[in-house]
């Protein structure tokens, strides 16, 4: 385990007990963002305390973060998003998560300068982390264990996840047409939400997921996971997500399949 993902798994660790203990909060304070998100006071609180302990510890690093922006300019770029699943925390469902990666560019465009993704939902009791040529693992509570992408390798038997069916960026283009068909192409297809489609196609237990509008910090933890587990993630046109704000994971036999269905969107 190298310096740097020991540290952001401490990271991880701080924030999981801020957000678990003002889960289900009677006076958890939730607010609307200019974009019509909530957010909550465990939300702004966590990636404070995560930016503070950055600081302590790396002084130069700059930071990206969904709460608070992006602040200082170097090639270490911690990505931050301080509870991904507002909408579960704040209605207490168990399925959020904080993510945290690190890039070795400033401006990050390029999935292969994100060298490690940690996902922490404590909720759930499970957390998922990787660094790159370490591969991808899985901790339930116990000692942890390596996780890989599926072999399935037909749509037909393919487990399908998404995050909202109604989402209106599905509805630029041809997409809404182009992601009806491919769902009802599959052999099943669940909208698992957020973090945890993803984290499912690297555990093998989902063969593809889907999101239409994602944001930097809601995918850079994701990707080392999905490729190191084996899989691919890239953007509905198949550049990188990080660029085109949309993604597509998965065990990458279905990639070429599941990005045709977008071609013509």
């Amino acid at each position: 385990m190298t310096d740097d993902l020991a540290f952001a798994l401490r990271l991880a660790d701080a924030a999981d007990a801020l957000t678990i203990e003002r889960f289900g909060a009677l006076d958890l304070r939730v607010e609307t963002k200019p974009d019509l998100t909530p957010v909550s006071d465990a939300d702004r609180a966590a990636e404070e305390l995560i930016r503070s302990l950055i600081s302590e510890a790396h002084p130069s690093d700059a930071v990206i973060g969904e709460e608070f922006g992006a602040s200082g300019l170097s090639d270490r770029n911690w990505i931050i998003d301080p509870i991904d699943g507002t909408k579960n925390y704040v209605r207490g469902v168990p399925v959020w998560a904080t993510l945290i990666a690190l890039a070795n560019e400033a401006s990050v465009t390029d999935t292969q300068s994100i060298t490690l993704g940690v996902v922490s939902a404590p909720a759930l009791g499970r957390r998922w982390w990787a660094s790159r040529g370490a591969g991808a693992w899985l901790t339930t509570g116990g000692a942890p264990v390596p996780i890989h992408v599926s072999g399935v390798s037909a749509l037909s038997d393919a487990s399908l996840s998404f995050s909202e069916w109604n989402d209106p960026a599905w509805e630029i283009g041809n997409r809404r047409a182009s992601f009806d068909r491919l769902l009802r192409s599959a052999w099943r297809s669940r909208a698992y939400g957020d973090f945890w489609s993803h984290m499912m196609v690297a555990e093998g237990s989902a063969d593809a997921a889907l999101e239409p509008e994602l944001n930097a910090w809601d995918m850079a933890a994701l990707v080392p996971i999905v490729e190191e587990a084996g899989g691919t993630i890239t953007a509905l046109d198949g550049s990188s997500p990080l660029v085109g704000g949309n993604a597509v994971s998965s065990n990458s036999r279905l990639h070429p399949v599941v990005l045709g269905a977008f071609a013509a969107s």
